[in-house]
């Protein structure tokens, strides 16, 4: 097929890369325009461009899909289907409507929970004990398409950032095997009646909040995990969780209570296995502490 790929992050770079190597025809790569980034704030192209420029592949990158004129430079290309995967720009329905079969789309959860903006951090943080891929029908509503294909993971004790990577490699997978069967799949409408919203992450959730129960905040490190990263503060200082566990002991919330920073919670007790203090490297705890001492008895905020 030819066919139009538009994403932009780390998610989307396994279903370009496996669509161009099943030999469909990739007539251009859309993806957000390079941001600046890393100490020097360069400006640095997202990964989706990288890898396209690696296979020569022509990349676009409009700040929008509104103007005319870019709507009818994507009409121009004479696409069968557009393929999305994390773009991060709204479609407009001339867009959707531009290529031959229109568009489809690969979503990071099972619709229609967790449509919206961040669904893996919100399948982590609700407990969810699955969450997988969806491939859906486009139109004008948010992630509201009917689904053609869907594939489940176990989230276990994943964060985010691994269950990240599982699921775009399985859902470049599912799109290769999709597209495969297309003219065969009849398009099944989402139930309205379990819709879920993944809301944007704020960074105000990702401080911790010690009188909640071990189990949550547990959840809360791995949904934010490597970034932004749950955070606590302690002599002024912000320290990033990256890894902790649930543990026996109880106290006062927020309270140290030995000497492998265990610390109370408003139900249980989380020991804390992997901390970064800020600008300094992730570290385990028994190093942390070398260097920084926590002793037992220190309420942390």
């Amino acid at each position: 097929m030819r066919i139009i790929f538009m994403g932009t992050p780390d998610f989307a770079v396994p279903t370009l890369a496996a669509l161009h190597d099943a030999a469909h025809e990739i007539v251009a790569v859309y993806t957000q325009p390079p941001r600046p980034a890393g100490r020097g704030k360069k400006l640095q192209p997202s990964p989706v461009q990288r890898e396209a420029e690696i296979r020569h592949l022509e990349v676009r990158s409009p700040t929008s899909l509104k103007s005319a004129e870019e709507q009818a430079a994507f009409a121009a290309l004479g696409a069968d289907l557009a393929v999305v995967a994390a773009y991060g720009l709204i479609l407009p329905q001339a867009i959707l409507d531009a290529p031959r079969m229109g568009c489809l789309n690969v979503h990071a959860s099972l619709l229609p929970r967790w449509r919206g903006a961040a669904p893996v951090q919100r399948a982590i943080l609700a407990g969810d004990a699955q969450t997988g891929i969806t491939i859906m029908q486009m139109d004008a509503g948010l992630d509201t398409g009917p689904m053609l294909a869907t594939a489940r993971v176990q989230v276990e004790g994943k964060t985010a950032g691994e269950l990240t990577a599982e699921l775009a490699e399985l859902g470049a997978q599912l799109m290769v095997g999709t597209l495969t069967e297309l003219e065969m799949l009849h398009a099944v409408p989402q139930p309205e009646d379990s819709v879920t919203y993944a809301r944007k992450i704020d960074k105000a959730e990702s401080r911790i909040d010690w009188a909640q129960p071990a189990e949550a905040i547990e959840r809360q490190v791995r949904a934010f995990a490597p970034a932004p990263g749950a955070f606590f503060e302690h002599q002024g200082e912000r320290y990033r969780v990256l890894a902790a566990e649930v543990a026996d002991g109880a106290g006062a919330s927020g309270t140290v209570l030995d000497d492998h920073l265990t610390v109370a919670t408003g139900s249980g007790a989380l020991r804390l296995l992997t901390v970064q203090r800020g600008g300094k490297p992730a570290m385990e705890t028994a190093a942390l502490l070398r260097g920084k001492p926590i002793p037992a008895g220190t309420v942390l905020s």
